[in-house]
């Protein structure tokens, strides 16, 4: 073989293992992954693509041994070609068991998840139901307060109303005593005033009585005094 066609044999095998070292590496971490699903598929995607390079260096290889002008050089390349073929064959069945192992460890997260998932929702159904009953008895006390003080606001108010109406009561009791009381003002008021005038009509009967009992006795003397005259 020519040194060039030596390189690029060298350049070739070099990145067939190359490729076969990270399809490996991207194997392991499949048989590792617990998910989720994503990432299983975004590792399956980058495995594809390795194993589509690898395919395509493998056949770069054996169309450079198809090539060679030796027949022992040919044979050689040829076999590595095939060796490389079966090693990716064994990487793909590795890949393939990879993919089931993590889709089992998957699932089975998964179903576990939902088994919590559902005792969690039992949990909170159950949570929720003993708190509804512990809302339920809190409105229910929540309302018999209410309702005694509603009670004691009525029995208050009907003693307000009681003393209302006791107050109305002597109210109006004061009112009539007062009427009362103005009426017998009034009534002695009229009585004085009738008296005063009483007494003034009096007191002129007795200045007329003394006028006359004066003018008469002075007549009296007046002729006996003077009988001349």
């Amino acid at each position: 073989m020519a040194s060039s066609a030596d390189v690029h044999v060298r350049i070739c095998e070099q990145e067939i293992i190359k490729y076969d070292l990270e399809i490996k590496a991207l194997v392991q971490d499949v048989s590792e992954c617990t998910g989720p699903q994503s990432e299983l598929t975004d590792l399956n995607f980058k495995v594809k693509e390795k194993f589509n390079n690898l395919r395509q260096r493998i056949q770069d290889l054996e169309q450079m041994g198809k090539e060679q002008d030796k027949e022992s050089d040919k044979q050689t390349l040829l076999n590595k070609a095939e060796g490389h073929r079966k090693q990716m064959l064994s990487n793909q069945t590795a890949w393939r068991k990879a993919n089931l192992s993590c889709k089992l460890s998957i699932d089975k997260l998964e179903k576990d998840d939902l088994l919590n998932s559902e005792d969690m929702s039992i949990r909170q159904r159950k949570m929720t139901k003993e708190s509804l009953a512990q809302t339920s008895s809190d409105i229910t006390e929540s309302l018999m307060s209410i309702s005694r003080m509603m009670a004691q606001q009525v029995q208050q108010s009907e003693e307000t109303m009681s003393t209302l109406a006791t107050s109305s009561r002597t109210v109006l009791e004061t009112h009539e005593e007062f009427k009362a009381m103005t009426g017998t003002i009034q009534l002695g008021r009229k009585l004085i005033i009738k008296y005063n005038r009483r007494e003034l009509t009096d007191k002129l009967l007795i200045f007329l009585a003394l006028a006359l009992f004066l003018a008469t006795v002075l007549y009296i003397l007046k002729k006996r005094l003077f009988p001349f005259f």
